[in-house]
């Protein structure tokens, strides 16, 4: 069973397929997880750290998910978390991947946290408190290179995901995934758990819709 995965967050019409290749490893330890770190980066509100909310839960059209306020304690101590709401309300990078987990998961919480401007450092520390047992399963929401043409895209995401599958993290940057430093930090903490990435799929929105003059990358990986 996968204990951390990587996963895009646009609309499900241009990723949900790459997306579905991620969660559908959970078919198998579904039963067993009770608890998910869920983590992305902050595309609307500038952020110093990584935001914890202080809402008890979040709400999809499937219905709340609680949040696991027991697990957010152990890290509230870190001097780069802030507990805020702001940077949580707008925000699509997570709430994108719940439905997912809602649909697949018998019942389990979640840890939400949106990184900004925080080094993957830090992004490894709190990984390392909240890492858990086998009943948690780590999620870090990004897509890869925006806004190149099709041919460009491929060329660029083909490197970040092999960078990615040596865990390579400190060549990754916004111009490889918005999403580089909480993928950053997730390859610094299972590096030093001796876990590695194994691609799932890699494609982008020239292979699911829309145009070919500008695409957004897309790739899901497991570790394991």
């Amino acid at each position: 069973m996968p204990k951390a995965l990587i996963a895009p967050h646009a609309g499900y019409v241009y990723s949900g397929r790459v997306a579905a290749a991620a969660f559908a490893t959970l078919r198998h330890s579904a039963q067993t997880i009770t608890r998910v770190v869920l983590i992305g980066p902050a595309h609307y509100v500038h952020l110093r750290g990584i935001a914890a909310p202080t809402v008890d839960a979040f709400e999809t059209p499937l219905g709340r998910v609680l949040v696991d306020s027991e697990a957010l304690s152990t890290i509230v101590d870190l001097p780069f978390v802030v507990r805020t709401d702001a940077p949580h309300a707008p925000e699509h990078a997570l709430e994108v991947e719940l439905p997912f987990l809602q649909t697949l998961l018998a019942s389990f919480r979640v840890v939400p946290l949106v990184v900004g401007d925080a080094a993957p450092q830090d992004v490894a520390h709190g990984l390392r408190r909240l890492w858990g047992e086998p009943d948690t399963l780590i999620v870090v929401s990004s897509d890869l290179s925006h806004y190149h043409d099709y041919e460009t895209a491929r060329r660029l995401d083909a490197a970040t995901a092999a960078a990615i599958e040596r865990s390579d993290w400190a060549s990754l940057g916004p111009n490889q995934a918005c999403g580089c430093v909480a993928v950053a930090g997730l390859l610094v903490e299972a590096g030093r758990r001796s876990l590695r990435a194994r691609r799932l799929s890699l494609c982008n929105s020239g292979d699911t819709a829309g145009s070919r003059d500008r695409v957004v990358g897309y790739g899901a990986w497991m570790f394991v």
